[in-house]
């Protein structure tokens, strides 16, 4: 038994998103415009979607739970192993400021002093992999999270090693469709933006990727 899609999504704009500071367990609210983007999804995820999903799992933070509420992806079940990185004394730098004192850093390479290591990130993940799959056979599956999270996921479901996350793009408000080909896990779609409301000005979702 294995589930049919996992659709990720990655939260809305929030301030440090677009500033690019790495933003894990600090809990920002969206910005006006990432309130836009997370209601956008819904025609995107209405379009792999039209009968909505059988479960949704979203990181316990306000910007990934209120990007749930705002793209209709309610009910959903709360899950701690989701929440982002925790990048420790990095917490609200940007890579550039943490390489002006350590360079080459990569979160991806390399430790993140009093806060989370590699494995512990991979150990997460593939508890909520097992979850995911636990969902039931051909079950749709919406993971609502964040940038780092949902790359190292990706990098899971592949069966790769937690550092391949490093060649994922993924924007704010992005949605991902992971799979199979074949009986082999697979990415089906990546980073794909929402639907900008008719009525209104059209939004970039490419800031903050490594945030």
């Amino acid at each position: 038994m294995t589930v049919a899609r996992v659709l990720l999504v990655r939260h809305g704009q929030t301030e440090w998103s677009l500033a690019r500071r790495h933003t894990g367990c600090t809990d920002l609210p969206l910005t006006p415009t990432g309130e836009q983007q997370a209601a956008g999804l819904r025609g995107e995820l209405g379009r792999f979607l039209p009968n909505g999903p059988d479960l949704v799992l979203t990181s316990p933070l306000l910007r990934a739970r209120h990007t749930a509420d705002l793209a209709g992806l309610t009910p959903y079940v709360v899950d701690p192993d989701l929440v982002e990185w925790d990048y420790g004394t990095y917490e609200g730098l940007t890579r550039t400021e943490i390489q002006q004192t350590v360079p080459d850093w990569s979160v991806w390479r390399s430790p993140c002093p009093g806060g989370e290591s590699a494995d512990q990130v991979r150990a997460r993940c593939d508890r909520a992999l097992s979850r995911i799959r636990a969902a039931g056979d051909g079950a749709d599956v919406v993971v609502v999270a964040h940038g780092h999270l949902l790359r190292a996921l990706t990098a899971r479901w592949l069966g790769a090693p937690l550092v391949n996350g490093e060649w994922y793009e993924l924007a704010a408000a992005s949605v991902c469709v992971l799979g199979y080909e074949h009986g082999v896990a697979a990415i089906r779609h990546w980073n794909l933006p929402p639907t900008p409301p008719p009525t209104t000005s059209p939004i970039t979702t490419s800031e903050g990727i490594d945030a």
